[in-house]
């Protein structure tokens, strides 16, 4: 077959219009990527793939569910990876719409689509050749497909070595309902269920079979060729194949060496933390060092939450606790660092931990709360909605104590305070507090508060809703 090619201003693409008049088939190129990037990027993705829980291996398609549909909220959209390797896959069909962004290996991909509907099938299997298509897409390439579900449909690698995957794909289900399901398809997609091989339909044994007598040349086929750079088909275009091949194969092999994984950084919205005028009145605090201090606050910080408030005041506050321990701000930890390495010559006390909460990390025999937490004091009240602890210790220079609490409001209000007294023992204790007043006012004790409360009662909870959305697909 003969053709001609044409220069256009935007990003190419092509329609394939069914004779039957239905919802053509739409593919766009959007951007030639780095020579070798598309079989990097498919086997650093294909890795990620592999590893998600809800990862599944059929029909030679590769797959996985990253979000699925909520009917409740009326939300019947999904969103899927998929892979096509170098073996491609074979002909099938879905329900419903689909739409796919993808990035092509670095052969470039032959995307095949045929309109031919059941009935014209049942009545003719040479149909499904008369309505084939077929679309070329260069190597290591951007682009995106639309399409009824119910097109026929085929990816392969333009290589047909085998020494380059197809493509990687995003695919939007625009709802999995959508098409004409199987009462018991319906039923598992309605249940959180559905997964691309359960939405797949392959061609029908009697037209495979024909098929398998009466392929066509690929020549026969009608073909529309995308570029972006060069011309298809072209000397140039031949050339850069064989480069980004090449490169291709290099990249793919050296990106196993890398680690396959990512990373998740959690800020979220900052929890607000207000000093106090003076402890409350049922505070442990006041019974300490009551005699003289030099310094003395106290933060609170509130959350609304009834579900929350429900834990009761014992459990809440040895998960704050918790959140002491393993969600110290960075910053402070570094102060501390910086502490230590100037006071240790002097033989004081250090601590990897801010001084407010240093004590946690005590091995000492002491009163323990919740059987795990070593600390000079404790108070829980008879109706559960009021915990508090004190920590601390004795240096050469100073003394400090300080005070941690739970308080739960009206059943859905939860007041988080941490108070801090310190009696300096001699005058170094008096400069010592001098120099480092300010920054624990105004930094280090609001900071450990509002890191500990995100760890115990933000990001804990919003991953622990995950993996329970992770446990449904």
């Amino acid at each position: 077959m003969s053709g001609k090619a044409r220069t256009v201003a935007t990003f190419p693409s092509t329609r394939i219009v069914p004779a039957s008049g239905g919802v053509p088939v739409e593919v766009t190129l959007i951007a030639q990527l780095g020579h070798g990037v598309g079989d990097q990027m498919y086997a650093s993705a294909c890795a990620r793939q592999r590893a998600h829980p809800a990862f599944i291996d059929a029909l030679d398609e590769p797959s996985t569910q990253l979000g699925g549909t909520d009917f409740a909220k009326g939300d019947a959209t999904a969103l899927y990876t998929f892979s096509v390797g170098p073996q491609g896959h074979p002909f099938h069909r879905h329900a419903g719409h689909r739409v796919f962004t993808a990035v092509s290996g670095s052969s470039g991909a032959q995307l095949r689509f045929s309109t031919a509907t059941p009935d014209e099938l049942a009545d003719d299997p040479a149909q499904f050749v008369r309505a084939l298509h077929h679309v070329n897409v260069p190597p290591d390439c951007l682009f995106t497909v639309r399409f009824n579900g119910e097109t026929w449909h085929q990816f392969a690698p333009r290589d047909p070595s085998g020494r380059h995957p197809a493509l990687f794909a995003l695919s939007c289900h625009t709802n999995e309902l959508g098409g004409e399901l199987a009462e018991a398809t319906r039923q598992h997609v309605l249940a959180g269920e559905a997964s691309i091989p359960l939405l797949t339909e392959l061609l029908p044994e009697h037209v495979v079979a024909w098929l398998a007598k009466a392929a066509p040349r690929l020549a026969d086929v009608p073909t529309v060729s995308l570029a972006l750079n060069v011309r298809p088909d072209s000397l140039q275009s031949a050339l850069c194949k064989r480069i980004r091949g090449g490169l291709g194969r290099l990249r793919s092999f050296t990106s196993q060496w890398r680690r396959a994984g990512g990373f998740l950084s959690e800020t979220g919205t900052r929890l607000p933390v207000q000093p106090l005028a003076k402890l409350p009145d049922d505070s442990l605090l006041r019974s300490q060092l009551a005699d003289a201090y030099q310094h003395e606050d106290m933060f609170q910080l509130e959350l609304s939450d009834p579900a929350l408030a429900k834990k009761g005041a014992t459990r809440l506050l040895s998960a704050l606790l918790d959140g002491f321990l393993l969600n110290p701000p960075s910053s402070v930890s570094r102060l501390m660092a910086l502490r230590n390495t100037l006071v240790r010559p002097l033989g004081l006390r250090t601590s990897t931990l801010g001084c407010p909460v240093s004590s946690l990390l005590s091995s000492r025999v002491c009163e323990r709360f919740d059987q795990r937490f070593p600390v000079l004091a404790q108070m829980i009240d008879e109706s559960g909605h009021h915990a508090q602890v004190i920590l601390g210790a004795d240096d050469k220079h100073l003394r400090f104590r300080s005070c941690i609490g739970v308080r739960i409001v009206d059943g859905r209000r939860i007041e988080l305070t941490l108070g801090t007294r310190v009696h300096c023992t001699n005058l170094f204790g008096h400069v010592y507090i001098a120099l480092i007043e300010r920054v624990h006012r105004h930094h280090v004790s609001p900071a450990m508060l509002r890191m500990a409360a995100e760890h115990a009662f933000v990001h804990t909870a919003a991953r622990q809703d995950l993996d329970l959305r992770i446990l449904a697909t």
